[in-house]
């Protein structure tokens, strides 16, 4: 199985650091991107990061990675809550899928708790901040590997 990980970002997630820092927090894009790209070294995977304020892109990424990716990260951001077509594009994806959300989705309103893309992933990281990033690339790290050994 390839080491190469997606991690794919949905809308509004360019203005990370700037859009209402009291939920998201001060980091940017960059940063999270920075942090993944040096974890992931540590980790032996190469990654491809992107994110996009439109659908398509998003399900263009996924369907790229069907042919070159040991697994996908995502935070589908508002996608999660409206996106069938996504979901779709994860389901035709056979290798590990971690969703994730830097808020605590379950403490927010209620349109928030209800996930199409939770129906594919393999875990769902939500509520550790950006940090959840890290933990995602770290199970999937671990699910490639298993895999790899069978």
């Amino acid at each position: 199985m390839s080491h190469l990980v997606y991690v794919l970002n949905g809308p509004n997630l360019n203005l990370l650091g700037k859009r209402q820092p009291h939920i998201y927090g001060h980091e940017t894009l960059a940063d999270v991107e920075r942090d993944c790209r040096a974890l992931a070294t540590e980790l032996g995977l190469d990654l491809r990061f992107h994110q996009s304020n439109r659908e398509y892109e998003l399900i263009d990424w996924i369907h790229e990675a069907r042919e070159t990716a040991g697994g996908i990260v995502i935070n589908p951001a508002a996608f999660t809550h409206t996106s069938v077509a996504i979901l779709d594009a994860l389901n035709a994806f056979d290798a590990p899928v971690i969703e994730v959300h830097i808020s605590n989705v379950h403490k927010r309103e209620e349109f928030r708790h209800h996930s199409f893309v939770s129906r594919r992933a393999d875990g769902v990281i939500a509520g550790f901040g950006t940090q959840g990033y890290l933990l995602a690339l770290r199970r999937v790290a671990r699910l490639i590997a298993e895999k790899n050994t069978e």
